[in-house]
């Protein structure tokens, strides 16, 4: 049985003249060569993460080096209990200009320390309650001087029951003034230690906002490299002639 009429060509193909087959296998070398050096020059993920942590740690370190927040509400503090000594007028406006003092030098830190502004200011506010309740004091002193004098006077005039009755409103007096005093050394003590925890809470909060920031950016960058090569186009099959 004859096969005359079937061209066998179409079943073994000539191979292309001029070589073109492996000029595009070498075109698609090199294209494949080019992706993978451009990959390899790309850090990896483990890299950028790390390289991040390490410039959070390095802020964290410097911060920690230039500011030292716990001593603005160590002001306050001494102030109050200067004024809770004082037993004099002269000893109080001591406690006061100390406090007077204190506040101007802390607005002067507010200006050149802005992370620590808001604890700051809240010194200079109990300061300011420091001021005016040494005035307070002064007018309480004055008064329980004078009470005193009175007194006295009753007793040397041997009116008794007046003169007891003056010794007991001047104890009262004394009393609640003391109690009063350790109550104000007592809030700023609180306000210290609340103004610190408040701070650590905002400088771990500020750390974690860092962290989050950098393995945002570093998932967008590897994101945008990973669509990148996904969307390179891919070296070209080499195409094989079937023409006769």
């Amino acid at each position: 049985m004859g096969v005359s009429g079937v061209n066998t060509a179409t079943y073994w193909p000539s191979q292309p003249a001029g070589g073109s087959v492996p000029a595009q296998q070498e075109e698609g070398e090199r294209l494949a060569a080019a992706l993978r050096e451009g990959q390899d020059s790309q850090p990896s993920l483990s890299e950028m993460m790390k390289e991040a942590q390490q410039r959070a740690e390095e802020r964290e370190r410097i911060f920690k080096l230039t500011k030292n927040p716990a001593r603005y509400g160590d002001a306050p503090i001494m102030a109050y209990s200067r004024l809770a000594r004082a037993r004099t007028l002269g000893e109080v406006d001591a406690a006061s200009g100390y406090a007077r003092r204190q506040i101007a030098r802390l607005r002067a830190a507010k200006g050149s320390d802005s992370e620590n502004a808001d604890r700051i200011q809240a010194a200079i506010n109990q300061l300011q309650k420091a001021v005016n309740r040494a005035g307070r004091k002064k007018r309480e002193l004055t008064q329980e001087k004078t009470t005193a004098a009175r007194q006295a006077k009753l007793e040397k005039e041997k009116r008794t029951r007046e003169a007891k009755r003056q010794r007991h409103e001047l104890r009262r007096r004394q009393a609640q003034r003391m109690i009063r005093e350790s109550g104000y050394l007592r809030e700023a003590e609180i306000d210290n230690r609340i103004q610190g925890q408040l701070a650590a809470s905002k400088l771990e909060l500020r750390n974690q906002m860092q962290e989050l920031s950098a393995a945002t950016q570093t998932s967008l960058e590897t994101a945008i490299q990973g669509y990148a090569e996904s969307s390179s186009p891919a070296a070209p099959a080499p195409e094989v002639s079937v023409e006769a």
